[in-house]
Parts: C-alpha cells; sequence; structure tokens
C-alpha cells in the first residue's frame, strides 16, 4: 500500500496554505471554524494536557470514533485491527501485559483486551469523556470479565505504575498530538515500567524538513528529533521500517530499555519477541 505521508510539507507556510486551500476549498469553513475554537481553548487551558483535553471533550460529543481520527465506523475497525494485526506479527501472545497510553475508546484496545489474558491490559487516557466512550465499547463488546484497567490520568510520568511491570508499551496516535516536554517526559519514564525484554512502540508524524505544529494539535517531528531524545533518557530507539510499508499516516518507532548495540540502528528493525 502506498505512503500518505508529505515528508517535505510546512504546513505553517503561507504558500502551503494557500495551496491547500485552493485544491481543497470545500474544507475552509471547517478549518476556521476549528482554528476559532483552538484559539478560545488555548486562551481558557494554557498548559498542552488541559488544552488537549478540551480538544478531545469537544470532539468526543461529536463523535467518540472521530475524537480519536476515525471519521467513520469501518475506519474506526480497520486502524484498530491494522494496531492487532502489527503486534500480532511481532510476537504479542496472550501472557503479555500491556500499558495503552492514550487508548481512547478502544479502538485497537478491544482487540487486545479481547485477546490477553485476564487483567492483563491496562489503558490510559487524558480524557474522561474519551474514557467514557472506552467503558460503552467494553460493554458493547461484552469484555467485563476480561476485568481491563481504564484510567484517567493528567500526565505521562506514569508514577502510579509498578516498575518492570509492562512487555509491551503502545502509543497509537498520541505524540502526533504532543509538544517535545510532553513526549520528553513520556520517554523519561517509560524505560522504569518496562519489563525486562519489553519495548515501546509510539507512532508520529514524520517531517524530513522544518518541523511544526498546526493549531497546537498537530506535530510534525523528524526521526532523528525523537530518537535522539530517546537516547538522551537511556533508551535505545529504533524506526520501524516495516510499518511504513502498511501505507498509515505516521511513522513508528520502538523503544527499549536495554543498551543499543552495534546492530542497533535508527533503520534497523527486527521483530522483538515477547
Amino acid at each position: 500500500m502506498a505512503s500518505r505521508k508529505n515528508l517535505v510539507a510546512d504546513r505553517t507556510a503561507l504558500a502551503h496554505k494557500a495551496r491547500y486551500a485552493l485544491t481543497h476549498p470545500q474544507r475552509i469553513p471547517g478549518h476556521l471554524r476549528r482554528a476559532g475554537r483552538d484559539r478560545w481553548l488555548a486562551f481558557k487551558h494554557r498548559d498542552h494536557v488541559s488544552y488537549y483535553r478540551a480538544i478531545m471533550a469537544s470532539d468526543t460529543r461529536r463523535s467518540p470514533d472521530a475524537a480519536v481520527g476515525s471519521p467513520n465506523r469501518a475506519e474506526w475497525l480497520r486502524l484498530g485491527q491494522l494496531q492487532f494485526d502489527y503486534l500480532r506479527s511481532h510476537g504479542l501472545k496472550p501472557s503479555v501485559r500491556m500499558l495503552d497510553i492514550g487508548c481512547g475508546n478502544l479502538r485497537a484496545g478491544w482487540r487486545f483486551i479481547s485477546y490477553l489474558e485476564q487483567g492483563n491490559y491496562y489503558g490510559i487516557d487524558i480524557s474522561p469523556d474519551v474514557l467514557i466512550a472506552a467503558k460503552r465499547t467494553l460493554t458493547e463488546r461484552d469484555l467485563q470479565a476480561k476485568l481491563p484497567h481504564l484510567t484517567l490520568t493528567q500526565d505521562l510520568t506514569l508514577d502510579f505504575l509498578p516498575d518492570a511491570h509492562f512487555d509491551v508499551v503502545h502509543a497509537h496516535s498520541v505524540f502526533s498530538h504532543s509538544p517535545l516536554d510532553v513526549i520528553e517526559e513520556c520517554l523519561a519514564h517509560v524505560g522504569r515500567v518496562l519489563a525486562p525484554g519489553g519495548f515501546f512502540d509510539f507512532t508520529f508524524d514524520r517531517t524530513v524538513g522544518t518541523e511544526h505544529q498546526v493549531l497546537r494539535e498537530d506535530f510534525y517531528y523528524r526521526t532523528e528529533t525523537l530518537t535522539g531524545l530517546a537516547e538522551r533518557h537511556g533508551l535505545n530507539a529504533r524506526f520501524m521500517d516495516d510499518w511504513e510499508l502498511l501505507g498509515h499516516g505516521q511513522s513508528k518507532i520502538r523503544v527499549t530499555a536495554e543498551p543499543a548495540t552495534s546492530s542497533d540502528s535508527v533503520a534497523a528493525s527486527p521483530s522483538v519477541q515477547v
């Protein structure tokens, strides 16, 4: 499947905005409404977590599926299946203990809950509204007996979680909406909760040009910025080439707490078995 990524665009540049408006005129009213909402919420909420929690509340009121980036239920199911299949291909087993950062309304989470052994799924999110929607998904899928953990959090220090507990930590479409200080907070603490041999997969919006953000909602980073940040916190980071082949709009990096070896590089991506 062909990639949908535009790796060179600077979406803050006037020329890019003009070209986009000319080629997508039907999207202009929606963008103006979003820009107005974002300015008001940014004025009311100075820190990013509070701001994005308000964004999620607004989006979830319209549609929980759209709030997690799926325009319809079919796409919600497809993207959840994509995430699940990818981790299965990388050795996910029912005995694995999994932390899902930004679990949303369980787009992929319900599949993980169904597959993993009872109590082995732990989902966290900053949005109480989307966690209420997650509970509805859990009920609709008749997964109550799996006893998943669904927890509201204010930050990504993970301070309420035990040491060396999780075999897989997963954050899909979280860092794509996060400034660097939020990403660094997570990378500074995730190594503590990783079990020996475990890994942390996260997606991000990738650019090879100027790093930028749009309306404080969408952040575009170079790969080396995020791998370098992980390495500064003692993590071994590598770009996952096989994820690129799936055609998803975001890219993926995997970090582990083990020291880097000479065979590790940004481009290397052998599967980690857990």
